[in-house]
């Protein structure tokens, strides 16, 4: 199970016409860690505890659902159906080619953080829903070390939209540049077998990006076993915690290392 959120200090933070709380806990450079449906559960807060204790400084923006409130069925589609439906403002669940709204609100953050922490730049991870937003947050320059986990937008019910990433084509090029022109790099997340995350998506992510994308895929037997749903949350509900050695605490040991390395923690 998870931990709690009573370690970590929690501000207002408002920019682009958002307002949302924030978490944060550790010191050192920044990592903006942001959280997947349901909402800020216990295991997100699990998986943001160890990047502190590697010796960042964890920003944890809530921008849906109930901080700390336990992954259930009924929770997962209550929140979907919220930033599906309800806030659209926020959320572009469907569109191709387009970031969501609530990416500028994250870049302030991420901006926010660098200013706070210092050191070279920014750590940013998405999961689900929200795992395409590190891409498109790198036009904010202080985000120097971008991990999409499980990047499920835009749904995947047509063709088109299997192979379709969440960001612009005005995002994709500035990230390409810098990958190309600050020696930066991306890693990508996902179970082999995840009908949210198809082989078509990240073909296009390594289409676009070449070598600056590192492809993390896990076969769905190293799934948690304890786990009820197919495996999907690569980093939470079905990471295997119980198998050190295994696929999924490999790539979370690696997600970790990546920002230690980027970002010059320690």
């Amino acid at each position: 199970m998870g931990t709690s959120l009573a370690p970590y200090e929690k501000v207002s933070f408002s920019a682009c016409g958002f307002t949302h709380d924030v978490y944060k806990r550790g010191a050192g450079p920044a990592v903006v860690v942001i959280h997947e449906i349901p909402g800020l559960h216990p295991l997100v807060i699990r998986f943001a505890d160890r990047v502190a204790e590697a010796g960042m400084r964890v920003y944890l923006p809530s921008l849906f659902g109930e901080p700390e409130r336990p992954v259930t069925s009924g929770y997962v589609m209550k929140s979907l159906a919220q930033a599906t439906f309800c806030m659209r403002r926020s959320f572009s669940v469907w569109a191709t080619d387009r970031s969501s709204p609530v990416v500028d609100f994250l870049r302030a953050l991420a901006k926010k953080a660098h200013e706070e922490c210092g050191g070279p730049g920014v750590g940013a991870l998405g999961m689900c829903l929200t795992g395409g937003f590190a891409l498109a947050m790198m036009t904010e320059p202080s985000v120097i070390a971008p991990v999409l986990s499980q990047p499920s937008l835009p749904f995947t019910l047509t063709a088109s939209r299997r192979r379709a990433i969440d960001a612009s084509p005005d995002e994709i090029s500035c990230a390409r540049q810098r990958f190309k022109n600050e020696g930066l790099s991306m890693i990508g997340l996902r179970f082999k077998g995840d009908p949210h995350v198809g082989d078509a998506r990240f073909a296009r992510y390594a289409r676009e990006f070449g070598e600056a994308f590192e492809a993390i895929e896990i076969d769905d037997l190293a799934t948690n076993p304890e786990a009820t749903t197919y495996p999907h949350s690569v980093l939470t509900v079905h990471l295997n915690d119980a198998d050190p050695e295994g696929p999924t605490k490999q790539a979370e040991a690696r997600v970790i290392a990546f920002f230690r390395e980027r970002l010059q923690a320690g």
